[in-house]
């Protein structure tokens, strides 16, 4: 399995030709599986799409290759890793407006595939924790398993 340290990971940088393509191959999925994510979050830890709570799912999956603003690329023994960051775009850009997703080309010519959408869990210092799955302009696009 890759991880942190065992990918190459490079700076971020605005995608690329290879980028676009292997994001556009997965949109379909990705749309899919957000709208889902939302879904099975509301139920039992709906802080983690509280930013876009008023939108609905074609609201919250109406982006586009052109809302792919920022990539990274990581290569591995297993293929090349790409994490996304990609505007809602029905919300402002001054909050929370982005996911990070993560893409997976195994090489050989099979084509890209969604590994995942990341969900970040972490504790608030107070003894509990925070969730969110939607993420501002300046949260900076690291390595993630989920």
């Amino acid at each position: 399995m890759a991880t942190a340290e065992t990918v190459d990971l490079g700076p971020p940088h605005p995608p690329k030709e290879e980028s676009i393509v292997a994001f556009k191959h997965i949109l379909p999925q990705l749309k899919h599986d957000l709208a889902r994510l939302r879904r099975d979050h509301q139920k039992h830890e709906h802080e983690y799409f509280a930013a876009v709570e008023h939108l609905n799912d074609h609201d919250l999956t109406a982006f586009g290759p052109e809302d792919l603003t920022s990539v990274r690329v990581a290569t591995s023994a297993y293929g090349i890793h790409l994490l996304a960051k990609i505007r809602i775009p029905s919300m402002p850009d001054s909050g929370p407006a982005y996911i990070h997703i993560r893409i997976f080309t195994p090489g050989g010519g099979e084509a890209a595939k969604l590994h995942c959408i990341h969900t970040e869990e972490k504790d608030d210092g107070a003894g509990g924790k925070t969730f969110r799955a939607v993420f501002t302009k300046d949260d900076e696009l690291e390595w993630f398993d989920t």
